[in-house]
């Protein structure tokens, strides 16, 4: 936080907890590198603090903030108007001030898209399995029906798979979307959703069910980017699939984010490269 004055514009991230999360590397990385006099902070908010934190952005001039675990949906009270997707997602990842008006948005839904265009994976007809029925589940599944993929979703609890199925099928309009006990075999995308794999129980934990069968051709993504590679991931560069890592949602959601706030496009290499440098000191 050094070099700050009574001009600089603060936004940041809240959560509980929030310790670890990379966004501050990224964005403050990225304030410096367009030589813009902001600064990014993290803040640990308990969940009965959240309402005052919420009303503290306007009360204190901040620009907005990002929201993490677990506050995306409990959030949503506390905001005056809502977009598209955060409404259709039901979740809030970032929140912009705009005058006395609090705007939530859910730039994850654009963050696992662009990270998917950027590797070329094709969706439109295609069979996609996500693994999972929370937040980031959610994001997952609005945005392959928009792009006119055909989701199964499997979770641990079937009852959140079906209603995350349903919500989704009422969202987008002629979405093909269902919740499945049991994957199916063949598939062109898998997403992993779910925290399996991630660090420390990284070393022999996948999330892949055992009946599909990872082939050539197909694309598998894992949101977990803590170890960058993951079992899932490694198990289907051996299967000679295409892998996307979790870290380039983060910065791609993080680019729209950024948007948001200073009306610049954000530099996207710069965040990406803070983020490496970051996981690579961990």
């Amino acid at each position: 936080m050094n070099g700050m004055d009574a001009s600089t514009r603060l936004t940041g991230i809240i959560g509980w907890p929030v310790e670890h999360s990379l966004s501050p590397v990224m964005h403050n990385a990225a304030f410096t590198a367009l030589g813009l006099n902001w600064r990014y902070a993290a803040f640990p908010v308990p969940p009965q603090y959240l309402g005052d934190a919420v009303r503290g952005l306007r009360a204190l001039g901040l620009a907005g903030a990002n929201v993490t675990i677990p506050h995306k949906e409990a959030v949503i009270p506390f905001l005056d108007v809502l977009s598209p997707a955060a409404k259709a997602v039901g979740a809030v990842n970032t929140i912009c001030v705009d005058g006395e008006y609090l705007i939530g948005d859910n730039t994850d839904v654009h963050g696992f898209l662009a990270a998917l265009d950027q590797a070329e994976v094709p969706l439109h007809g295609r069979r996609a399995l996500v693994l999972g029925a929370g937040g980031s589940a959610r994001a997952a599944v609005y945005g392959l029906l928009l792009r006119g993929a055909q989701v199964f979703i499997l979770a641990r609890t079937p009852a959140r798979a079906r209603r995350l199925a349903d919500d989704m099928d009422a969202a987008v309009e002629g979405g093909r979307v269902e919740a499945v006990e049991q994957a199916p075999a063949e598939v062109d995308l898998v997403v992993n959703c779910t925290p399996v794999g991630m660090w420390p129980h990284h070393d022999t934990e996948s999330p892949l069910p055992a009946e599909v069968h990872l082939r050539p051709g197909m694309a598998v993504m894992d949101l977990v980017y803590r170890p960058l590679e993951t079992v899932l991931l490694r198990q289907a560069k051996e299967a000679g699939a295409r892998t996307v890592s979790g870290l380039e949602m983060l910065i791609w959601q993080g680019a729209v984010a950024f948007k948001h706030w200073t009306g610049q496009d954000a530099p996207v290499d710069v965040m990406r490269q803070a983020c490496l440098r970051a996981l690579e000191g961990a």
